[in-house]
């Protein structure tokens, strides 16, 4: 009887010592878990620094102007949503191929390069705050031309359009004739001679034509409607849906003060940060 009050004292004990350190495993497992996920919380929490990769090549975007100084429309979107969320900036710069690696090796916290996440590979694996610019096609054309109504009054149309272009297949789809072109450069020239009716390209490439040849005598006729417009925002690894709340909430109050109205007039004449 003693012998079986011994077996079972030891096994209770046994069974204490694995529960106990079974709690404390689950215990360190979330600890760690909490600490991995929110490292970048904390040090936006304590006022430190944020990363950010970007190219620094790729104007009106990220480029470095005539003094030298990295600015860009992404990279001023990002300096005010820093300056709302207390934290310093630091850009870290590198070539588009290696951009997303870059986030997935840590090396950035976030990207703020124009990505727009479309494709559905990326969607599952990284998180785009509140999108900071909307672009879509639009059509380029003559400003005395009042033909353009409608994307259906296309049809019969010149355009100049690389044929590999998704503009191209644009155009095509709207029944345009195409002219072939090597790129935008071509197919402005051509409109502007008269060769071509017009040219359709991004929202963003054409704001920035407009605004460094004003005197152009070229304008915007159509935008690509709500739904076929592509958002940008800053781009995160999944996993910090604390951190992108935050973004969310610098970037409400940025669009609210005309924040970011100010920077899109600045480097593109119109205001990109809303959805047409």
């Amino acid at each position: 009887m003693k012998r079986r009050a011994l077996l079972t004292l030891a096994a209770s004990t046994i069974l204490l010592a694995a529960c106990s350190q079974s709690n404390n495993n689950d215990a360190d497992t979330t600890s760690n878990a909490v600490d991995s996920g929110s490292e970048l919380l904390q040090r936006i929490n304590s006022g430190g620094t944020i990363n950010v990769g970007t190219e620094g090549t790729y104007p009106p975007f990220t480029y470095h102007d005539e003094s030298g100084k990295l600015t860009g429309y992404d990279v001023e979107v990002t300096r005010a949503v820093a300056d709302k969320l207390g934290v310093s900036v630091e850009f870290k710069e590198t070539q588009w191929d290696a951009m997303l690696a870059g986030l997935d090796s840590k090396r950035f916290d976030m990207v703020a390069n124009q990505v727009s996440l479309t494709t559905p590979e990326r969607m599952a694996k990284y998180d785009k705050a509140t999108a900071y610019s909307w672009s879509g096609a639009v059509v380029l054309a003559p400003t005395d031309d009042n033909r353009y109504s409608s994307w259906e009054g296309l049809k019969g149309l010149r355009t100049a359009q690389s044929l590999s272009s998704n503009y191209g297949e644009l155009a095509e789809r709207y029944q345009a004739e195409i002219v072939p072109v090597d790129g935008m450069a071509q197919a402005v020239q051509l409109v502007k001679q008269d060769r071509a009716d017009f040219t359709m390209n991004d929202n963003l490439a054409i704001l920035d034509y407009l605004k460094k040849f004003p005197d152009s005598g070229l304008e915007i006729k159509l935008v690509a409607p709500a739904s076929e417009q592509r958002g940008s925002g800053l781009i995160l690894r999944k996993g910090d849906d604390a951190v992108v709340a935050k973004i969310d909430e610098a970037m409400a109050t940025l669009q609210a003060d005309g924040t970011l109205t100010k920077i899109s007039q600045e480097f593109f004449g119109a205001d990109i940060s809303k959805q047409n």
